[in-house]
């Protein structure tokens, strides 16, 4: 019986990569996004659903969960960074949408998902962090603390699920090269583009491998976390640019 796997933040990189490896696996692969052209067309391409969903809306997660009848695999992808001020000069707006994106979202969903998770008897929750979830850097006050969180929650959420049919993984990456530059810097190309200047970063690929290496591991054998970035990375700051 084919499994089906749900990834958020499906519209482009990370989550798109992943929804076209994981339907390359062998799952039926339901996406969600708020941008639902990009994903539907996505759907097309892999013979999968597409679904809009805003994980900062309570109301549209529940309907996004409702809409699916069964669940083997979830990639909480939805997340993103917005700005880079210090922690004095950070907005509202900011400081809330990066919190409720990455963090409330992906409870909300969780909890949603849980149930048909632990039905499928071999359900597996993969939350996708960052290094900044275990490192910080000036200017990322925000998304750095967001990305703690994440940790936290996946952390807890795998002393609560122990015993029970749900495998749950955290994959750090450090920078992808995607559009979540272009998100943080408000689609202002020249900034978005400096951060990748100098050197090979990740691909939205290279992440997606390391979720499809995780959720077809034997079902007696959790990944619980996976660090990855690109050679030339050392930490979130230290790069080798003009190196490799």
């Amino acid at each position: 019986m084919t499994k089906t796997a749900i990834v958020t933040g499906a519209s482009s990189g990370i989550g798109a990569a992943t929804a076209r490896r994981l339907a390359a696996e062998g799952f039926f692969v339901v996406m969600g996004a708020r941008r639902f052209e990009r994903v539907q067309e996505l759907a097309d391409e892999i013979e999968g659903r597409a679904l809009r969903v805003d994980v900062t809306d309570a109301r549209s997660v529940e309907d996004f969960a409702a809409s699916v009848d069964t669940a083997a695999v979830l990639v909480n992808n939805a997340g993103l960074a917005s700005g880079l001020e210090d922690v004095a000069d950070m907005s509202e707006y900011r400081l809330r949408i990066m919190w409720e994106t990455n963090v409330a979202g992906l409870i909300r969903v969780t909890k949603a998902f849980l149930p048909k998770l632990e039905d499928s008897g071999a359900g597996h929750i993969v939350n996708i962090g960052s290094i900044a979830g275990f490192e910080t850097y000036q200017g990322g006050g925000g998304y750095a603390a967001s990305k703690h969180a994440v940790r936290a929650v996946t952390l807890t959420l795998r002393q609560e699920l122990v015993g029970k049919p749900i495998r749950i993984t955290h994959i750090s990456p450090g920078h992808v090269e995607s559009e979540f530059a272009l998100v943080r810097f408000d689609g202002d190309e020249a900034s978005a583009g400096r951060v990748y200047e100098g050197f090979t970063p990740l691909a939205p690929d290279d992440v997606a491998d390391a979720i499809a290496w995780s959720v077809t591991r034997p079902p007696n054998v959790n990944i619980d976390e996976v660090v990855l970035r690109a050679r030339a990375q050392a930490t979130a700051t230290l790069i080798a640019r003009d190196g490799d």
